[in-house]
């Protein structure tokens, strides 16, 4: 099916499973969704399955939507004990987005199935009448059944499932490996359970072949164990200051926490010139997109922020982005940082949504079935895939996928011919262009700077130094704000965040 089809199908009221290969354009379709529905004027509750996948879309996990959390079962009043907001939420839903639905359990969906009927109190309706839209692959990595937990399978066995009876949009074209033949063939044989001598034999010939001592590329592994020592160790290997850049936050510490752990910018970005970056959010202007690499060049003599040259030729001033943890219509949360990351290394599972302009990958110790094909499928091509080394299970698929992903395709087929006039009926509008930056934040910087000259710059480890000090040499707060030129709420997170607990200047 093609991306416009399905779209149509979405914007005509359907359940929908949205499914097909890495790189087809799910998160792309969603996202374009996501705006039509809201442009109409729809209650869009936009979740994942995971915190991760739900960042890139800006929203919230399922278990916090649905008040479900981490139970495996829910008892007869759970419904009564939701709080007065939860249930709002869920009664204003006209849609709901469920991502990467393939690592939900089939119990749970039951679960959330059920308190959506009660809730809006219609209980013969599937979910309570809301329109339902999942996305997921069942190739990537499956639901994870704990020896303490209730065991549960794939989420096409569930009654909600069989309830809702999704519109199956299979989209089959190819947005990221479309000019590799070798690397899409590979793909493609693993998907269609056709995986052959010849395709294990063209990813072993990658295992002898070192990336270019010149060149620029992010490691890939399955544990996360030496991701964050490595990237430290190659930043202390550099030259010059040291730019500390901090994030600003909004909302109740425990929805900040919740939000913190699914944004791939850390809390204290840590840069210097020559440092490898990637982004970790799509560029408005699509100067750069999530996963693009690139050197930090220099930094602006103005704000200080960090000059990226990204691989694509493109040289760009980096700009503080935000993240939002949406309940609903509600904003419970924010974060602003710069949004790149330390990209000499970087786990697998949290390059999934990614895609990579080249990768070395380490599958020696690939552990279960998807996680091969996760990050093999990140990289456009062949030319730019390294491997340290690779297992059999890099290569498995679980065999209930294959059987899952035949009955998803004769479906899709046959929906696509069901409806296919629908796609006449979309109307064409322009979704793509990017708002209009307001001048309001760059009028309040300048401003403030006026007063406190390095408000909203990084801290660099000589301010650091400096700051530390004179605290300890008993500075007060309005000597430590005027020596520093930052404001004095700056200057006491400051001095929590290295002292720890409540500071008295």
């Amino acid at each position: 099916m093609k991306q416009n089809l399905a779209l149509a199908i979405m914007n005509e009221g359907h359940n929908v499973f949205l499914t097909g290969p890495a790189g087809s354009g799910k998160t792309f379709v969603l996202n374009q969704f996501i705006k039509l529905a809201k442009y109409n004027g729809k209650h869009v509750s936009v979740t994942a399955t995971t915190g991760l996948a739900a960042s890139h879309l800006g929203g919230s996990t399922i278990h916090s939507w649905s008040g479900i959390g981490v139970r495996d079962e829910i008892g007869a009043h759970f419904v009564d004990g939701l709080s007065k907001s939860r249930r709002e939420i869920i009664e204003k839903t006209d849609v709901l987005i469920i991502d990467e639905i393939s690592m939900m359990h089939d119990f749970r969906l039951d679960m959330i199935d059920n308190i959506a009927r009660l809730v809006r109190r219609k209980a013969d309706i599937p979910f309570g009448g809301i329109q339902v839209i999942m996305s997921g692959d069942f190739f990537q990595l499956p639901p994870v059944n704990r020896a303490d937990a209730q065991q549960g399978q794939f989420v096409v066995f569930s009654k909600a499932w069989s309830d809702l009876d999704p519109v199956i949009c299979y989209l089959e074209e190819q947005h990221r490996q479309q000019d590799d033949d070798a690397l899409s063939g590979i793909l493609d044989a693993m998907r269609a359970r056709d995986i052959r001598r010849s395709h294990a034999e063209t990813l072993l010939s990658r295992v002898e072949v070192a990336p270019p001592a010149d060149s620029i590329y992010t490691e890939l592994h399955t544990v996360n164990v030496d991701v964050d020592t490595q990237n430290q160790a190659k930043l202390d290997s550099l030259g010059g200051d040291e730019m500390i850049y901090s994030q600003t936050t909004t909302g109740a510490a425990n929805y900040v926490e919740s939000l913190q752990r699914s944004v791939l910018a850390p809390a204290d970005l840590r840069l210097k010139q020559g440092a490898l970056v990637m982004a970790v959010k799509n560029a408005l202007d699509r100067k750069y997109h999530n996963g693009s690499l690139g050197t930090i060049v220099d930094f602006d003599p103005a704000t200080d922020y960090p000059i990226v040259e990204f691989l694509n030729g493109k040289e760009v001033t980096m700009q503080p982005d935000t993240w939002e943890l949406r309940d609903g219509d509600k904003k419970r949360a924010s974060i602003t940082q710069i949004p790149l990351r330390l990209a000499w290394a970087i786990t697998i599972h949290k390059s999934q949504g990614m895609t990579l302009d080249s990768a070395l990958i380490d599958l020696r110790r690939a552990f279960v079935a998807g996680m091969g094909y996760v990050a093999l499928s990140r990289v456009r091509s062949l030319d730019k895939l390294y491997l340290k080394g690779i297992n059999r299970t890099a290569l498995e698929i679980s065999e209930t996928a294959y059987d899952i992903d035949d009955q998803l395709r004769t479906k899709s087929k046959a929906d696509s011919i069901r409806l296919k006039d629908l796609e006449d009926t979309l109307e064409k509008i322009e979704l793509d262009k990017a708002p209009k930056q307001s001048s309001g934040w760059a009028d309040k910087v300048a401003k403030m700077r006026e007063t406190y000259p390095n408000a909203y710059r990084p801290w660099t480890s000589s301010q650091d130094a400096l700051l530390k000090q004179e605290f300890q040499n008993g500075a007060s707060l309005s000597e430590l704000s005027k020596k520093l030129g930052r404001h004095e709420g700056s200057i006491t997170m400051r001095l929590e965040k290295h002292f720890g607990g409540e500071i008295t200047v």
